[in-house]
């Protein structure tokens, strides 16, 4: 019974936060102080994985079978999240063009693409509950989260003037912020429902997780999109008709304090309800997932407790 028995000791996660936002502040303080560019991905890669790598380790050390392994959880954030950002990548590429629906289609390609790693990294599991679903799902999301975090962070550097070490850390605060609300999230209630209908030999497509591939298809759209939606809010509630004549024709319009005020104050509302319901939609799953803890069949309990192999890599 070791396999289950055995847990790390808790709390390593606030350490490695602890230890890791120090060592990105002086990484930023060094790089700052000496103008020395081959910091640069020393900042990068510390900011860009701090927060998904810190969440995924709080959620291993809960997580529900002992075939949930370091080397398993390592191989789907890092595995996970290039698969992701790849085939991302491409699809957006080649489908995708300018339109109105733009953000649906990201929405609709990206968690497509995680759901599809998860499951390709995930098929030989001989345990498939919601929480290790949730755990997993989560892994996924959060690579890709942090490799997408350093592309941004780095085309942030790059301005006309020149490099920017201010918008680089910018950008990395802002979306380490923000990261526990987005990939992570949205992976991690899919990865859910996908475990919980599916057997040792497949996974199960139900008509609900269809569904609830389409709703969290639909929040990050809305996520993505929340900047151009405040922009449209806030002309229509404060512009003058000159206003939309220069944003149809692409010229700049110069904002009025109020204009400013109005859009930040509606960007933010709106990715706060945005976030409010992922958390929520993932809260009721996790409970759900403890109630079902208590009804794991003996068998499949026997199987996982002697079971010495983790899912052989790809």
């Amino acid at each position: 019974m070791s396999a289950i028995t055995e847990r790390p000791k808790r709390r390593v996660w606030l350490r490695m936060f602890g230890v890791g936002l120090i060592l990105w502040i002086l990484s930023a303080l060094v790089t700052y102080l000496t103008g020395n560019p081959n910091l640069i991905p020393t900042l990068v890669l510390l900011g860009s994985f701090l927060v998904p790598v810190t969440f995924v380790a709080w959620a291993f050390e809960r997580r529900d079978s002992g075939e949930i392994t370091a080397e398993l959880v390592f191989r789907t954030f890092i595995v996970g999240g290039v698969l992701g950002v790849l085939g991302a990548s491409v699809l957006e590429a080649y489908l995708l063009h300018p339109s109105p629906w733009l953000y649906v289609g990201v929405g609709l390609i990206e968690e497509a693409v995680k759901l599809a790693a998860l499951a390709l990294l995930t098929r030989h599991l001989a345990v498939k509950s919601m929480r290790d679903g949730l755990i997993l799902g989560a892994t996924v999301g959060f690579g890709f989260a942090a490799l997408e975090s350093a592309g941004y962070a780095l085309t942030a550097l790059f301005t006309p003037q020149g490099l920017s070490l201010a918008d680089l850390v910018t950008t990395e605060l802002l979306r380490g912020l923000l990261a526990p609300v987005g990939h992570g999230l949205w992976t991690a209630v899919l990865g859910g429902l996908l475990f919980a209908w599916s057997t040792r030999e497949h996974f199960v497509l139900t008509a609900r997780l269809a569904l609830a591939y389409l709703g969290i298809s639909l929040l990050h759209a809305l996520w993505d999109s929340m900047s151009v939606i405040s922009l449209y809010a806030t002309l229509l509630l404060t512009g003058q008709p000159w206003g939309y004549e220069l944003l149809l024709r692409d010229l700049p319009a110069e904002p009025t304090g109020a204009q400013v005020a109005l859009y930040t104050t509606l960007t933010w509302v709106g990715q706060g309800l945005i976030a409010a319901i992922g958390v929520v939609w993932l809260l009721v799953l996790v409970a759900r997932s403890r109630r079902e803890r208590p009804g794991t069949p003996p068998a499949r309990t026997y199987r996982v407790a002697t079971s010495r192999h983790p899912a052989p890599p790809l």
